[in-house]
């Protein structure tokens, strides 16, 4: 499977086999955690398998609102009276418009990610009939799979000739330069950034993280997700060609407001340096068949991913002066960083004496100390910087060493040391 690179190719199609639907898809959301339908309230039904979540009333009323005689989504259904499973094809002269009375029970929906295997164990046979069915896609016909392992054969899985990754770049609105975008053929309702973070939702199609600022925009009428990784003010899906407005306040993200476009800058860009699109993209060349949604983009960066940020100068208490050398001053203060919980480290501030070599090598020794301590160096991890307001100039926030710094730790344990 190639990944396909797009600028302003506007002719390409991530469902080819799929038409978009004339109507939005409100019957699942955008946040797998939700319950309740954020449309209408009423509790949502899992899927016999994988337990996808969705809102019987809404998927009525989106089956008796379509008009087109057109495939918009793939599912598969399990006839209570004939104890038989069919493949069908949601349009509405297939499917009968109110499921709420109607014998047919929702297996599973083909174009909606899960991260879950909900299985009963007493309906083996019905799972064994549809696993061996989904061997063959049912939109272009081709061999899926031949594996017979079961842990295989039980994930979520998608032909990659009818569902199809796209890649380009769009121009960011914070940095003006350059952001990947990656255009995914399935709804990604994942409320969890790689990084692991919650996800802050906007609307019931948008959400985005942090910690990273990656957003994702889903397209109600194609069931189609957009990844952007970076910040900018509009999403278009590739499929109906819809322009969706991203919601998004940049004043109230404290982490990137340092009052300094250029530090700014530097806190945005390097939460993409770490991204591993490339490894991404070249996985993808792998694909030949299939690819399982859950797992295509787990390797972009490691869970936990800890980000430098600026951090407001009334987030730090207990200010005293411990050190001073030729060029810094060294205090020690308590970063209150969640005060709703009251959680609080001892850390140190670095403030340069010169206020002219501050301005102009503190980006610099900021990215230093940031890149050595990736870079799994022994060298003291840098949280942020700070602004004091009476002194007007930026300050690095440091993890405090109990032992003090370098000079004196050899003082005192120079015997004791064995390299």
């Amino acid at each position: 499977m190639e990944l396909v690179k797009l600028n302003d190719e506007n002719s390409f199609d991530p469902t080819p086999k799929l038409k978009s639907s004339s109507v939005p898809i409100f019957f699942v959301s955008f946040d797998e955690r939700d319950n309740n339908c954020f449309h209408c309230g009423e509790e949502y039904t899992r899927t016999i398998i994988y337990g996808q979540k969705y809102c019987k009333k809404c998927l009525s009323c989106y089956l008796n609102n379509i008009t087109a005689i057109n495939i918009h989504l793939v599912v598969y259904l399990f006839a209570k009276d004939s104890e038989c499973t069919d493949y069908h094809e949601i349009i509405r002269t297939k499917v009968p418009p109110n499921i709420q009375e109607c014998c047919l029970i929702i297996l599973f929906f083909k174009q909606i990610i899960s991260h879950y295997q909900l299985f009963d164990n007493t309906l083996d046979d019905l799972y064994d009939k549809v696993f061996e069915d989904e061997k063959y896609c049912k939109l272009c016909g081709k061999l899926s799979y031949q594996e017979t392992d079961h842990k295989f054969i039980i994930k979520f899985k998608l032909c990659s000739s009818c569902y199809l990754i796209s890649s380009g770049c769009i121009e960011s609105t914070f940095t003006e330069k350059f952001i990947s975008i990656i255009y995914l053929p399935f709804w990604d309702n994942t409320s969890r950034c790689y990084c692991d973070k919650k996800l802050v939702f906007t609307s019931n199609c948008q959400k985005y993280c942090e910690n990273c600022f990656i957003f994702f925009i889903g397209c109600r009428y194609c069931l189609t997700t957009n990844i952007i990784f970076g910040i900018t003010n509009q999403s278009q899906c590739k499929k109906c060609k819809r322009i969706s407005t991203i919601i998004f306040d940049r004043t109230k993200i404290i982490s990137i407001n340092s009052g300094d476009s250029v530090l700014d800058d530097f806190l945005i860009n390097i939460r993409y340096d770490q991204l591993k699109i490339a490894k991404f993209a070249n996985d993808l060349k792998n694909i030949n068949k299939y690819f399982i949604p859950s797992e295509i983009y787990n390797n972009f960066f490691r869970h936990d991913q800890k980000w430098v940020k600026y951090i407001p100068y009334s987030q730090l208490t207990n200010v005293k002066k411990i050190a001073e050398g030729g060029f810094s001053i060294i205090y020690q203060a308590t970063w209150i960083y969640d005060l709703k919980n009251n959680n609080n480290s001892i850390v140190i501030l670095k403030r340069f004496k010169n206020l002219q070599y501050a301005k102009k090598y503190f980006l610099k020794e900021l990215e230093s100390n940031y890149c050595c301590y990736k870079l799994g160096s022994y060298v003291n991890e840098t949280f942020g910087f700070t602004k004091d307001p009476k002194l007007d100039d930026y300050t690095l926030v440091m993890r405090y060493a109990s032992e003090g710094d370098l000079h004196k730790y050899l003082q005192n344990e120079f015997t004791e040391i064995k390299w």
